[in-house]
């Protein structure tokens, strides 16, 4: 797979967002409060070498409690200056279970590279700072298109980053009726930091 050309150096900005997503997330809480409505789903953003991508990139994994050896979805994401926004570029893995347990395990995460990757074109995110937050969603367009139960839908992603909180809800919009198809219908998911891997972060002058 051919990269975009290298990024600029990070902003001061983009690099807290990323030493803020470098982590693992549990929303343990929410799902012990209310286990009808939201099942107990763990994220990993595990920070890849500054080689990957000449930059600040991730390997990301979302797993059920119950099945922590088969995420149900797994990324790679690149982190770009785009003026006052962080623009956050997605990939998928082909054979994406061969790097299953990526997030946990270091020997695993060192197999993968770029050639491994595909971009996911026009589902990218975009982030802005908003005080002691970061607020982003998927880029403009509804062009982020996922097929589901043989419905093609358009991906509506909003996400709220904390230094240590991830509150997130996807949805998938029918793309002529613009009815919900998937996604939560109890409203966000809501993440607490379990674990930092700031420390892993890339440090780039």
């Amino acid at each position: 797979m051919n990269l975009s050309p290298p990024p600029e150096p990070p902003t001061p900005n983009l690099i807290t967002l990323a030493r803020w997503m470098a982590g693992h997330f549990s929303n343990y809480q929410q799902a012990f409060e209310d286990p009808k409505s939201f099942a107990h789903i763990h994220i990993y953003f595990r920070p890849l070498p500054f080689e990957f991508f000449a930059g600040i990139g991730f390997y990301s994994e979302q797993v059920y409690d119950y099945d922590m050896w088969r995420p149900y979805r797994q990324g790679v994401h690149r982190l770009v200056n785009q003026g006052d926004s962080i623009y956050i570029e997605n990939y998928g893995l082909k054979d994406a279970l061969l790097y299953a347990g990526a997030a946990r395990e270091p020997d695993i995460l060192k197999t993968i590279t770029p050639d491994c990757l595909e971009r996911r074109y026009h589902c990218s995110m975009i982030f802005y700072r908003e005080g002691d937050r970061f607020i982003g969603g998927v880029e403009p367009g509804n062009q982020c298109l996922i097929e589901r139960h043989g419905c093609l839908t358009y991906l509506v992603s909003q996400v709220e980053a904390t230094e240590n909180t991830w509150i997130s809800i996807d949805q998938g919009l029918d793309i002529n009726t613009h009815e919900q198809v998937w996604g939560s219908t109890f409203g966000p998911l809501l993440f607490e930091k379990w674990e930092s891997f700031a420390d892993e972060v890339p440090v780039i002058r």
